[in-house]
């Protein structure tokens, strides 16, 4: 699977894989896309009161992550209202309150997978109706093969993500999966970048709404397992969640550019 970290620009504009930056500049870039991802998800609708977080692992210290700080709209999150905080819970930088579930259960899944640079949870309409069924995405579309034998299920609800033991159990869970349903609550996905978290977060959401829609309309045709996996491939790595999420990074940066704030 492609790591997409750091992904820099050449002088002509072309994307360059896998080529390091320097520790600020990459910060710098996380964490503007993080704020992008925000306003992307705010727009979207995925926005339930103070509910959802996004997070990205510090390039440095790698058992910190920055997240949004609770009671700030996605609509209006900038770069400079995100928190820093450390695997014990502490806020090292920035100014605001720490949403006590996004601690419980980032901090976990950062812990359990040194390979997830961001992940994504929020409470959009169309992920937690699907997650009040209990049951796995079928590979009925395209997209929906994004997630082909790459996505969990925790099932029993135990209510608000607080215990440190329901967080570990969302790691274990999620195992080396790039998403995981949490059953009668909503969706979390993973990547080795917040483009790629996000996108599977984005597209996730939307292949609930058409399983949702296809169901309440008939039955729908499964895609075989051998044209699913094949599927996966091609759409459901890291490189294509990037490069998927590139698209809505532009418009937003246009239409908002007091993200950057």
């Amino acid at each position: 699977m492609s790591n997409t970290n750091n992904i820099v620009m050449n002088d002509d504009g072309s994307n360059m894989p896998n080529q390091e930056l320097p520790a600020a500049e990459e910060r710098l870039q996380r964490k503007q896309k993080l704020a992008a991802a925000f306003r992307l998800f705010g727009k979207f609708g995925f926005d339930e009161g103070v509910a959802g977080h996004i997070t990205v692992r510090d390039p440095e210290r790698l058992d910190h992550f920055w997240v949004n700080p609770m009671g700030v709209s996605f609509k209006q999150l900038k770069v400079s209202d995100l928190l820093l905080v450390n695997h014990e819970g502490q806020v090292v930088e920035g100014e605001g309150l720490l949403n006590g579930a996004a601690f419980t259960i980032h901090s976990k899944v950062h812990a359990a997978r040194p390979d997830v640079v961001a992940a994504a949870h929020a409470h959009s309409v169309y992920g937690k109706s699907w997650s009040s069924l209990g049951r796995m995405l079928d590979p009925i579309t395209q997209d929906a093969c994004a997630f082909y034998q790459d996505h969990a299920l925790l099932g029993e609800f135990t209510g608000v993500v607080l215990d440190m033991n329901e967080g570990d159990r969302i790691g274990q869970v999620l195992g080396d999966k790039k998403a995981i349903i949490l059953q009668n609550h909503g969706l979390l996905t993973v990547g080795q970048s917040v483009e790629a978290a996000a996108w599977w977060y984005i597209t996730m959401e939307r292949s609930c709404q058409a399983q949702l829609m296809a169901e309440a309309a008939g039955t729908p045709k499964l895609i075989s397992p051998e044209h699913a996996r094949q599927t996966h491939e091609t759409v459901g790595s890291e490189l294509a969640g990037w490069f998927s999420f590139k698209p809505l990074f532009d418009v937003i940066s246009k239409e908002q550019p007091d993200l950057f704030d």
